[in-house]
C-alpha cells in the first residue's frame, strides 16, 4: 500500500503506514472502508489468479482496510507483516497454533508450552480449558527468574509464552535473556504485548516470533472497538497465521479495522501521556495509609525498576496496581462505587482511566487459591491510567479513598 518506509523512524509510521490505498490514479489521506464481502474482477482468468496470488477474493481472505491496519501493525513491529483477528484472545490462539506448527503446514499436533505464570487469567484458562484438553502439555514458571526458565527449557518445550509485563502485577521479563535461552533448544517465542505496546517495547527486535495484541487496548485506545493483532518475525510464520485466519474465519471487520487504524496513529502521543500520569499516580499512591503495595516498574523500589529503565527507555508505562487496605471485597466494591471520574471497568489502555478488581474480573476464573500464589489478594485493584489531567485523576483517587476510610 505505502511507498518503500523502511527509513522512517516509528512515530512516522505510526502516522502513514497503510494509508494511501489508490484508486484509478487519486489517492485517499486515509484508508476507505471496503464494506463487502467479496470482490469482482473483469475476467474469470484474473479471478483465477487472484486465488493463485493470494488477491482481493472474499474478505474472509482479505481486505483493502484490514490489510491497510496489519502493514501498520508489522511496520511499526519491526516484523514482515502481522494478520489482524476479530479480538485479542482469536488473535493468541491462532498465535500459538502458527507458533506450533513445524515448517508452515497445517498439521499443528499437541506439543510443549511452556508459559509464564503471571499471565492474564483468561489467557490462562485458554490453556488449561482448551489446549492442555487436547494434549497440549502446559508447564507455567516464574519467568522473572531466568535460572528457573532455563532450567524448564531443558525439557525441550515447542513455545516459550510470556508478557513482557504482567498483568495485573506489573512483573518484568527479561526479554532478550529469554529469547536466547529459548534459542538453544529451538523453542518459538509467542510474546503478549498488550500492556507494554510497541511504543515502551518492540519484542520482535529483540528475537521473538510473534507478538500478540489485544488491539481494543493501547493500539485502538478510545475504548470503542475489539480487534486483535499478531506481528511475525518470519513470512513462513505470517503465511501460517494468515491460512489459520482462513480456516478459523475469526477474521476483523473493516469498520474495526479503520477505527484501530486511526488510533495508532495518537498512540505514541497517548502512551507518553499515560506514561506520565502514571508515574505521579503511582509515587502519590505510595504515600496514602490506606493503600498497601503499590506495583509500578517506575518506583525506585519495584525489584525490577532497572530493567525497565533498560527495556523500556526511560518510560514505565500507563498501568499501576495497588492493595487496597483491608483488604476486604467490601472495601474493594465500595472504592469503585465512590469514583467519580475513574471508571470501574474491565478494560485498559484508553484515553480515560480505568480501574479493575482483578479477582473478579481479569482472574474470576482462576482459583482462589492459585491467585494466593500469583500474589493477587483480595484488595488488589488494577488502574489504567488515562490522558487527563493528572491532578483530577488524582483528586478522584482521594476522595474514593476517604469515603472507604
Amino acid at each position: 500500500m505505502s511507498p518503500n518506509t523502511s527509513r522512517r523512524r516509528f512515530d512516522t509510521l505510526l502516522v502513514h503506514e497503510g494509508e494511501y490505498v489508490p484508486t484509478d490514479g487519486v489517492r485517499a489521506t486515509a484508508t476507505p472502508i471496503f464494506a463487502t464481502s467479496t470482490f469482482v474482477h473483469r475476467t474469470a482468468a484474473d479471478l483465477d489468479q487472484a486465488f493463485d496470488e493470494n488477491g482481493l477474493v472474499y474478505s474472509r481472505y482479505g481486505n483493502p482496510t484490514v490489510s491497510g491496519f496489519e502493514q501498520a501493525v508489522g511496520a511499526i513491529e519491526g516484523g514482515v507483516g502481522a494478520v489482524a483477528f476479530a479480538s485479542g484472545m482469536a488473535a493468541l490462539h491462532v498465535a500459538l497454533l502458527a507458533a506450533s506448527t513445524p515448517r508452515g503446514a497445517l498439521q499443528p499436533a499437541p506439543c510443549a508450552i511452556l508459559a509464564a505464570q503471571d499471565i492474564f487469567g483468561t489467557t490462562q484458562t485458554l490453556l488449561n480449558q482448551f489446549f492442555a484438553t487436547q494434549g497440549w502439555s502446559v508447564t507455567y514458571c516464574d519467568m522473572t527468574d531466568p535460572q528457573a526458565v532455563a532450567e524448564q527449557l531443558r525439557r525441550a518445550p515447542a513455545i516459550l509464552f510470556f508478557e513482557p509485563i504482567s498483568n495485573p502485577l506489573l512483573k518484568l521479563t527479561d526479554l532478550p535473556a529469554l529469547v536466547a535461552l529459548a534459542r538453544e533448544v529451538g523453542a518459538r517465542v509467542v510474546v503478549d504485548n498488550t500492556l507494554a505496546s510497541p511504543v515502551l517495547l518492540r519484542p520482535i527486535a529483540h528475537g521473538a516470533d510473534l507478538v500478540v495484541h489485544s488491539a481494543s487496548k493501547y493500539l485502538g485506545g478510545h475504548g470503542d472497538v475489539i480487534g486483535g493483532v499478531v506481528a511475525a518475525r518470519s513470512h513462513l510464520l505470517q503465511d501460517t497465521l494468515r491460512r489459520y485466519s482462513k480456516l478459523l474465519g475469526a477474521t476483523l471487520g473493516p469498520h474495526e479495522a479503520r477505527m484501530l487504524a486511526r488510533g495508532l496513529k495518537t498512540l505514541s502521543l497517548r502512551v507518553r501521556q499515560q506514561s506520565t500520569n502514571a508515574h505521579q499516580v503511582a509515587h502519590w499512591l505510595a504515600a496514602q495509609p490506606q493503600v498497601g503495595q503499590v506495583y509500578y516498574p517506575g518506583l525506585p523500589e519495584h525489584p525490577q525498576h532497572e530493567l525497565a529503565r533498560q527495556l523500556f527507555g526511560g518510560l514505565f508505562g500507563g498501568m499501576v496496581s495497588f492493595d487496597l487496605l483491608p483488604a476486604e471485597r467490601s472495601t474493594v466494591f465500595a472504592f469503585m462505587d465512590a469514583l467519580r471520574l475513574v471508571l470501574p471497568a474491565t478494560t485498559l489502555g484508553d484515553v480515560f482511566s480505568l480501574v479493575s478488581y482483578s479477582a473478579r474480573s481479569s482472574h474470576r476464573e482462576v482459583s482462589a487459591e492459585e491467585r494466593q500464589v500469583q500474589g493477587i489478594g483480595d484488595g488488589l485493584l488494577r488502574l489504567s491510567v488515562g490522558i487527563e489531567d493528572v491532578a483530577d485523576i488524582i483528586e478522584d483517587l482521594e476522595q474514593a479513598l476517604a469515603v472507604v476510610q
